[in-house]
């Protein structure tokens, strides 16, 4: 295993360096997997500014007051961070200011995006990936992951979710009822910006072949999204009927997945641990999904956590890369920028166990592999993903000994069940009545 005392050595042998020129967000470590190196594509990096009109304000909602005839509502800000290929030759500013988790500290982070390039050459629009970052986040959380997918051939948009970043935290409703809706909405947004010629990135995107990565809360989204409706016990997390729109069954849920997103990754999604969803509600995924856990996660647990929905997404073929002894931060965060060290914050993106550069490469590796076979249809990436359960054993991709502690698991959606002829419901109704066939279909659940 990759221990954080490789991360203590780093900073006791960065200690003279200036803070800025430390916070690189695309280290490379010296036994990182085959896929996790940057692609051929130069990258570029813009900010849109987007707003939701005439959504239901959580915040605003009196829940000390009987339930208000409509509920307040206001036009929702929602800022995203692109990541694109950019055109050959492509100059710019490579560095970006970010808040950590205190929400007071301002950081520079150092990339390998230019701001503001100009898109690569017209011809085929590349694939869209949402990216969605926990509570509290930001857009640029897994920006190591969003720049590294965009030079392989992707268009990555990040949001800001709104009452969810450093900046905006605020009640914890208002993450459950709108992180679904703004993935959605940024999606449709992609695609209008996609036909807008004064967008700058007209032609670019293509919308209709998407995926969804969403980190803690990001990868609740990334469970609804994909089609997992809430429980019943779920409804109390959120004012009054505000969260029913998610509830499995509910006509507002029957509507997805979008068709436009093929596939989606969560990375230790929260949820299970507290009960939102039912064997009713996982069986109701629609599309593949890719879930990324350390089995000593205490935040969205493992075994009754994110291991539990995995098991029970039952209608997809799914998988489950585990770090073992690994906990929330798995993957996910960036390195922890030195600023966080001396703001107390350093175990918003750190792990006790894992190395961050390590983890990130891991990510970038097993991710690339699953958007490739999943949205651009490249069968070469499949040998990344046929894999012996345990790391220790060798995996393609990796150097020997390298994905020790590492574990990957796979499982095929459940066979439909087969309709029973009329003949067989008949007899069932003469031998038995109605009850031994009630009792036959609770069997087969």
């Amino acid at each position: 295993m990759r221990h954080i005392a490789l991360m203590t050595m780093t900073i006791a042998a960065a200690a003279a360096t200036p803070l800025a020129a430390q916070n690189r967000i695309d280290g490379q470590s010296t036994d990182a997997p085959a896929l996790a190196a940057y692609g051929d594509l130069p990258v570029g990096v813009r900010r849109f500014d987007l707003v939701n009109p005439d959504q239901i304000d959580i915040k605003a909602i009196d829940v000390t007051e009987p339930k208000p005839a409509e509920y307040p509502r206001y036009d929702r800000p929602l800022t995203v961070e692109m990541w694109y290929p950019a055109a050959s030759g492509a100059t710019g500013e490579t560095s970006f200011q970010s808040y950590i988790r205190d929400g007071v500290t301002e950081v520079t982070l150092e990339g390998r995006a230019f701001r503001d390039a100009a898109p690569a050459a017209a011809g085929e629009p590349f694939p869209l990936i949402l990216m969605s970052h926990g509570y509290p986040g930001n857009r640029f959380l897994m920006s190591h992951l969003a720049e590294n997918l965009a030079s392989k051939g992707y268009v990555v948009a990040s949001i800001d979710h709104t009452d969810s970043t450093y900046r905006t935290q605020t009640v914890f409703g208002s993450t459950l009822v709108n992180r679904s809706l703004d993935q959605l909405f940024v999606l449709d947004e992609m695609a209008r910006l996609n036909g807008d010629a004064s967008s700058g990135v007209a032609g670019l995107i293509d919308a209709d072949n998407a995926a969804l990565i969403g980190y803690s809360m990001g990868g609740y989204g990334a469970v609804v999204t994909s089609g997992g409706g809430l429980s019943d016990a779920a409804m109390a997390y959120s004012p009054f009927d505000t969260l029913e729109i998610h509830r499995q069954g509910s006509a507002t849920h029957d509507a997805l997945p979008d068709p436009r997103i093929k596939t989606s990754v969560a990375i230790g999604p929260w949820g299970m641990n507290r009960g939102f969803w039912d064997e009713e509600g996982l069986a109701g995924i629609e599309i593949p999904m890719l879930f990324i856990a350390g089995s000593d996660d205490r935040t969205s647990l493992y075994e009754e956590g994110v291991r539990a929905i995995w098991e029970g997404a039952t209608s997809v073929d799914r998988a489950l890369l585990t770090f073992e002894g690994g906990g929330h931060n798995t993957v996910a965060p960036i390195p922890a920028p030195k600023e966080s060290f001396v703001a107390g914050v350093s175990g918003h993106y750190t792990d006790a166990v894992w190395d961050t550069v390590f983890m990130n490469n891991v990510g970038q590796h097993f991710v690339t592999a699953w958007m490739d076979v999943l949205l651009k249809g490249d069968a070469s990436r499949a040998a990344f993903l046929d894999l012996p359960t345990l790391g220790a054993e060798g995996w393609t991709g990796f150097a020997d000994g390298a994905a020790e502690g590492l574990r990957y698991e796979a499982l095929a959606a459940a066979p439909a069940p087969v309709p029973l002829p009329a003949s067989v419901w008949l007899l069932g109704l003469a031998l038995g009545g109605l009850g031994a066939l009630r009792g036959r279909r609770g069997r087969a659940a």
